[in-house]
Protein backbone atom coordinates (compact mmCIF):
# COMPACT_ATOMS: atom_id res chain seq x y z
CA UNK A 1 0.00 0.00 0.00
CA UNK A 2 3.20 2.47 0.56
CA UNK A 3 4.69 2.21 -2.72
CA UNK A 4 0.64 2.67 -4.29
CA UNK A 5 0.46 5.87 -1.55
CA UNK A 6 4.07 7.20 -3.47
CA UNK A 7 3.24 6.43 -7.02
CA UNK A 8 -0.22 8.30 -6.34
CA UNK A 9 1.77 11.31 -4.58
CA UNK A 10 4.52 11.44 -7.04
CA UNK A 11 1.56 11.55 -10.13
CA UNK A 12 0.34 14.10 -8.36
CA UNK A 13 3.67 15.90 -7.60
CA UNK A 14 4.39 15.67 -11.59
CA UNK A 15 0.81 16.77 -12.62
CA UNK A 16 0.39 19.66 -10.33
CA UNK A 17 3.92 21.16 -10.79
CA UNK A 18 3.96 21.25 -14.09
CA UNK A 19 0.42 22.35 -14.89
CA UNK A 20 0.93 24.85 -12.47
CA UNK A 21 3.59 26.66 -14.96
CA UNK A 22 -0.14 27.44 -17.14
CA UNK A 23 -0.60 30.43 -14.92
CA UNK A 24 2.18 32.27 -16.30
CA UNK A 25 0.88 31.10 -20.21
CA UNK A 26 -2.59 32.21 -19.07
CA UNK A 27 -1.22 35.50 -17.87
CA UNK A 28 0.54 36.00 -21.32
CA UNK A 29 -2.26 35.17 -23.39
CA UNK A 30 -4.69 37.74 -20.98
CA UNK A 31 -1.68 40.23 -21.81
CA UNK A 32 -2.08 39.18 -25.65
CA UNK A 33 -5.39 39.55 -25.67
CA UNK A 34 -5.47 42.99 -23.61
CA UNK A 35 -3.01 44.36 -26.19
CA UNK A 36 -4.96 43.23 -29.53
CA UNK A 37 -8.11 44.61 -27.95
CA UNK A 38 -7.05 48.30 -27.01
CA UNK A 39 -3.76 48.51 -28.90
CA UNK A 40 -4.90 47.10 -32.39
CA UNK A 41 -8.93 46.86 -31.90
CA UNK A 42 -8.24 43.32 -33.00
CA UNK A 43 -10.44 40.72 -31.25
CA UNK A 44 -9.80 36.70 -31.22
CA UNK A 45 -12.62 34.36 -29.62
CA UNK A 46 -9.98 31.38 -29.67
CA UNK A 47 -7.78 33.46 -27.53
CA UNK A 48 -10.52 34.47 -25.42
CA UNK A 49 -11.57 30.74 -25.07
CA UNK A 50 -7.72 29.68 -24.44
CA UNK A 51 -8.03 31.19 -21.31
CA UNK A 52 -10.93 28.92 -20.21
CA UNK A 53 -9.35 26.11 -21.41
CA UNK A 54 -5.66 26.86 -19.55
CA UNK A 55 -7.97 27.51 -16.82
CA UNK A 56 -9.67 24.48 -16.27
CA UNK A 57 -6.45 22.56 -16.97
CA UNK A 58 -4.80 24.58 -14.39
CA UNK A 59 -7.39 23.60 -12.09
CA UNK A 60 -8.37 20.08 -12.74
CA UNK A 61 -4.78 18.61 -13.01
CA UNK A 62 -3.75 20.94 -9.62
CA UNK A 63 -6.61 19.34 -7.66
CA UNK A 64 -5.05 16.13 -6.62
CA UNK A 65 -1.78 18.23 -5.75
CA UNK A 66 -3.17 20.75 -3.72
CA UNK A 67 -5.20 17.98 -1.69
CA UNK A 68 -1.81 16.05 -1.68
CA UNK A 69 0.04 19.67 0.16
CA UNK A 70 -3.59 20.09 2.70
CA UNK A 71 -4.22 22.90 0.74
CA UNK A 72 -7.48 21.96 0.90
CA UNK A 73 -10.42 23.91 2.52
CA UNK A 74 -11.03 22.94 6.24
CA UNK A 75 -11.79 23.92 9.49
CA UNK A 76 -7.69 24.53 10.61
CA UNK A 77 -8.77 26.26 14.23
CA UNK A 78 -9.96 22.65 15.38
CA UNK A 79 -8.28 20.48 13.29
CA UNK A 80 -4.64 21.83 13.71
CA UNK A 81 -5.48 21.11 17.62
CA UNK A 82 -5.86 17.44 17.36
CA UNK A 83 -3.18 14.93 17.75
CA UNK A 84 -1.75 13.36 14.88
CA UNK A 85 -4.02 9.88 15.54
CA UNK A 86 -7.01 11.69 15.64
CA UNK A 87 -6.29 13.91 12.36
CA UNK A 88 -5.44 10.92 10.70
CA UNK A 89 -9.24 9.55 11.90
CA UNK A 90 -10.41 12.96 10.19
CA UNK A 91 -9.05 12.85 7.21
CA UNK A 92 -9.86 8.69 7.10
CA UNK A 93 -13.40 9.48 7.74
CA UNK A 94 -13.50 12.35 5.36
CA UNK A 95 -12.13 10.18 2.46
CA UNK A 96 -14.67 7.42 3.53
CA UNK A 97 -17.67 9.13 4.13
CA UNK A 98 -17.09 12.46 1.98
CA UNK A 99 -14.12 12.57 -1.04
CA UNK A 100 -14.95 8.99 -2.42
CA UNK A 101 -18.70 9.03 -2.51
CA UNK A 102 -18.46 12.60 -3.93
CA UNK A 103 -15.96 11.70 -6.76
CA UNK A 104 -17.63 7.91 -7.89
CA UNK A 105 -21.12 10.47 -8.08
CA UNK A 106 -19.43 13.26 -10.20
CA UNK A 107 -18.32 10.76 -12.76
CA UNK A 108 -21.13 8.83 -12.93
CA UNK A 109 -23.72 12.02 -13.45
CA UNK A 110 -20.86 13.46 -15.95
CA UNK A 111 -20.33 9.79 -18.01
CA UNK A 112 -22.70 10.66 -20.41
CA UNK A 113 -22.57 14.49 -20.95
CA UNK A 114 -18.77 13.87 -21.66
CA UNK A 115 -19.73 10.84 -23.74
CA UNK A 116 -22.13 12.75 -26.06
CA UNK A 117 -19.62 15.77 -26.25
CA UNK A 118 -16.92 13.02 -27.92
CA UNK A 119 -19.27 11.73 -29.81
CA UNK A 120 -20.43 14.07 -31.68
CA UNK A 121 -16.71 15.38 -31.53
CA UNK A 122 -18.30 18.96 -29.84
CA UNK A 123 -16.77 22.54 -31.20
CA UNK A 124 -17.68 26.37 -29.55
CA UNK A 125 -20.56 27.51 -30.49
CA UNK A 126 -18.57 30.75 -32.30
CA UNK A 127 -17.54 30.52 -35.54
CA UNK A 128 -14.04 31.16 -34.98
CA UNK A 129 -14.08 29.34 -31.79
CA UNK A 130 -11.47 26.75 -30.62
CA UNK A 131 -13.34 23.35 -32.00
CA UNK A 132 -12.27 21.16 -28.68
CA UNK A 133 -14.81 21.68 -26.15
CA UNK A 134 -15.27 18.02 -26.52
CA UNK A 135 -11.72 17.97 -24.98
CA UNK A 136 -12.53 20.45 -22.44
CA UNK A 137 -15.44 18.77 -20.88
CA UNK A 138 -13.05 15.75 -20.63
CA UNK A 139 -11.57 17.42 -17.39
CA UNK A 140 -15.16 17.00 -16.27
CA UNK A 141 -14.13 13.72 -15.60
CA UNK A 142 -10.72 13.80 -15.03
CA UNK A 143 -10.39 16.06 -12.06
CA UNK A 144 -12.62 13.52 -9.80
CA UNK A 145 -10.73 10.69 -11.23
CA UNK A 146 -7.48 12.53 -10.24
CA UNK A 147 -9.18 13.53 -6.52
CA UNK A 148 -10.03 10.34 -5.86
CA UNK A 149 -6.70 8.69 -6.97
CA UNK A 150 -4.88 11.00 -4.16
CA UNK A 151 -8.22 10.42 -2.15
CA UNK A 152 -6.79 6.65 -2.14
CA UNK A 153 -3.14 7.45 -0.95
CA UNK A 154 -4.72 10.03 1.71
CA UNK A 155 -6.41 7.10 2.82
CA UNK A 156 -3.83 4.71 2.86
CA UNK A 157 -1.49 7.10 4.90
CA UNK A 158 -4.16 8.17 7.36
CA UNK A 159 -4.28 4.51 7.89
CA UNK A 160 -0.61 3.62 8.42
CA UNK A 161 -0.89 5.92 11.20
CA UNK A 162 -3.53 4.59 12.69
CA UNK A 163 -1.64 1.45 12.80
CA UNK A 164 2.31 2.68 13.29
CA UNK A 165 0.32 4.20 16.82
CA UNK A 166 -1.36 1.14 17.79
CA UNK A 167 1.75 -0.69 17.73
CA UNK A 168 3.51 -1.29 20.90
Amino acid sequence: MAKLSQFIDSLSNRLGLTFAWLSLAMVLVMAVIVILRYLFQIGSIALQESVIYINALIFTFGVAYTLKEQGHVRVDIFYSRLSERRRAWVDLLGTLLFLIPSTVFIIWVCWDYVSVSWRIREGSAESSGLPFVFLLKSAILVLPSLLLLQGISEFTKSLATLRRKEEP
